[in-house]
């Protein structure tokens, strides 16, 4: 069965950086799309970015400004998010996503796998 960890979450402060990691087992890696999702209290779960584990195309959502950068490691089925120069409006608990089955990459209802989330926590 398709499992996905992710990891790198923390606490840090306004300006700083975290970089998260999303290890995607089964098969559910390969030629396909692998995208972040993130969710703030009160929130909607919103599309951060995607990628294609071999194509190099990449997708991002809004309000980030260049800050964030997905990437990947086909080796190691691992999809990672730089997050630079965090800002407190980026706290939200982060989601990778894994599985897709076509529609917008960066829409809930594209994967079919989720990961249990990693917390990140930006201060002022």
């Amino acid at each position: 069965q398709v499992q996905l960890v992710e990891s790198g979450g923390g606490s840090v402060q306004a300006g700083g950086s975290l970089r998260l990691a999303c290890v995607v087992s089964g098969d559910a890696y390969s030629n396909t799309y692998v995208a972040w999702f993130r969710q703030a209290p009160g929130k909607e779960r919103e599309g951060v970015a995607a990628i294609h584990t071999v194509r190099s195309f990449i997708y991002y959502g809004d309000s980030f400004e260049g800050r964030f950068t997905i990437s990947q490691d086909n080796a190691k089925n691992t999809v990672y998010l730089q997050m630079d120069s965090l800002k407190p409006e980026d706290t939200a608990m982060y989601y990778c996503a894994a599985d897709y089955r076509g529609g917008g990459v960066l829409n809930v209802a594209a994967f079919n796998y989720w990961g249990q989330g990693t917390q990140v926590t930006v201060s002022s």
